[in-house]
């Protein structure tokens, strides 16, 4: 009776192992099968040590892109003060540029013997002034909504603060300045739009439905410059950034208290 008792429960142990190994197996197959909860676009730098210049794209927004103050990556590649950039161009990220163009050629000329000549015309990036403000300006919210997430400070989180909107409610500037980048060239910003406010501080709105001024365009604190969207995430909302020097800062800290 003791033996048939323990062969009993040997074969329920068994049985009860089988159950548990199908369990995992069916565990492992579905994981594999089920789609991430959230994708976050990585920002990360050229392992190379440099970018090339696309179309679309400033000296401002390659900077911002790579986390690197704007007059420190035209020193290091020889860029004029006015900033003038063109596709095709290997801009240095880390290190001074060697044997690389201090300035873009106004025009190229290509021309075959049996096609026309064709003239293609760079993209000249030009810096408005700033508006005279004598350092005076202070920074207000750019949205009415109340905040969703705020700044992290560890790496690829959140440079900024999400701001809660309906689709189409205004966005506008925090300061006065000059716009030096308008597009959606930056991977997980969408409709993006960067001001310069001085030779410090740029801010960024991002995720926008609608982009209402142009690069070089001159700004007013408050003035509207966008409609609140959801391009580049998956809801309706403002990303709001402060660089200062091209460093990421808490907007909390400058944006005054509600």
């Amino acid at each position: 009776m003791l033996a048939e008792g323990c062969k009993c429960n040997k074969s329920v142990i068994n049985v009860f192992k089988i159950l548990i190994a199908v369990a995992l197996l069916l565990s492992c197959s579905s994981a594999s099968q089920r789609a991430p909860v959230q994708d976050r676009p990585s920002l990360k730098t050229s392992k190379l040590g440099y970018h090339v210049v696309s179309k679309g794209e400033t000296l401002y927004s390659i900077a911002w892109r790579y986390g690197i103050d704007y007059k420190l990556l035209a020193r290091r590649n020889g860029i004029s003060g006015r900033y003038t950039i063109y596709p095709g161009q290997k801009i240095q990220l880390y290190k001074a540029a060697a044997n690389l163009p201090k300035a873009a050629p106004k025009s190229t000329v290509k021309s075959t013997p049996t096609k026309r000549s064709k003239t293609t015309t760079t993209r000249v990036v030009k810096t408005s002034p700033l508006p005279k403000n004598s350092g005076k300006w202070k920074w207000q919210w750019p949205a009415k909504g109340k905040v969703l997430a705020g700044f992290s400070s560890q790496k690829n989180l959140n440079k900024g603060v999400d701001i809660d909107g309906r689709l189409g409610e205004s966005v506008v500037a925090a300061a006065p300045g000059v716009v030096v980048y308008a597009g959606s060239g930056i991977r997980g910003y969408g409709n993006l739009l960067i001001i310069k406010h001085d030779e410090k501080f740029l801010s960024a709105y991002a995720h926008n439905s609608r982009l209402l001024v142009k690069e070089r365009g001159v700004v007013k604190g408050g003035q509207k410059i966008a409609e609140i969207g959801n391009s580049g995430t998956n809801q309706s909302k403002l990303h709001f950034e402060i660089r200062r020097e091209g460093k990421p800062v808490d907007p909390l800290r400058y944006l005054p208290k509600r």
